[in-house]
């Protein structure tokens, strides 16, 4: 299997995600290595170790994205034994040209803990946190969006993600066997913030199997009682005239990105 190794002298983010978003364009398997903060010519030789070490034991040299700063570090690691993709040296000149402004590279300045919405995004997620599976309803005029859905239909993590990727106040609400004892109906507490309120579905034979590995053999967990619940659900949603998404065949960040996408949320995150 051919390696992909992501290299920075910073945190690698940046290099891991445009990396993976072009190798996920290719039907292969890849062994994934990140290795940040390669600061020196002593461990960027190092690491060109490495990179040859798995191209003898693989026999296919490695591909190698970096995002280095430092000009002794960058040609180090460029002439090492994998095949070199510099993600600066592909965009930073010919943007130069367009803006007519010479860049001033500085490291740890794109995930700086100083940046401006650091803070934002902490107390996002402090709020997710703090409002998560409808514990507290008293900070709801405070969210920018309340998610709901049926339990374990992805309303946790994509509140998170939201929150941390984001700046977005999430709070999220679930609807319980106990809510369907005859039709569904939007709760009061919800009802007041209606316009801030989006809905999660999912099919119902992945949430069996979702619910099966939490409670076994439980009602909860069974086919047909997941079955209810989404039907309840769903009904809901289109009586109510509320926006949702069924999460069954996306990521955690293709559901968020949809969910921006639809409610017209600013990110909070540059």
């Amino acid at each position: 299997m051919r390696t992909a190794f992501y290299i920075s002298d910073s945190t690698a983010i940046t290099a891991e995600a445009f990396g993976n978003a072009l190798l996920s364009l290719f039907p292969e398997e890849f062994n994934h290595v990140t290795i940040p903060f390669v600061e020196t010519v002593k461990k960027a030789q190092q690491i060109n170790k490495q990179i040859e070490k798995s191209f003898q034991d693989s026999g296919m040299r490695p591909l190698v994205f970096h995002t280095i700063l430092n000009a002794q570090v960058k040609e180090i690691i460029s002439s090492g034994a994998g095949i070199s993709y510099n993600f600066l040296d592909q965009f930073v000149a010919p943007l130069e040209k367009v803006l007519g402004v010479r860049a001033k590279p500085e490291k740890h300045r794109t995930h700086s803990i100083h940046e401006q919405t650091y803070a934002i995004r902490i107390q996002a997620v402090n709020f997710a946190m703090a409002n998560d599976d409808g514990v507290n309803l008293k900070n709801y005029g405070e969210a920018d969006i309340i998610l709901i859905g049926v339990s374990r239909s992805g309303k946790t993590p994509t509140s998170l993600y939201l929150a941390l990727q984001y700046g977005i106040k999430t709070a999220n609400y679930p609807f319980t066997e106990d809510d369907m004892v005859d039709v569904l109906k939007l709760p009061n507490a919800l009802r007041a913030y209606k316009e801030k309120l989006f809905g999660l579905t999912i099919d119902a034979k992945l949430l069996h199997q979702i619910r099966s590995e939490r409670r076994a053999n439980s009602r909860y967990a069974s086919l047909k009682q997941c079955q209810m619940e989404l039907k309840e659900t769903e009904n809901l949603y289109r009586r109510e005239k509320i926006p949702f998404i069924n999460s069954t065949r996306f990521s955690i960040e293709e559901i968020s990105t949809k969910i921006l996408a639809e409610t017209g949320l600013q990110r909070r995150k540059y």
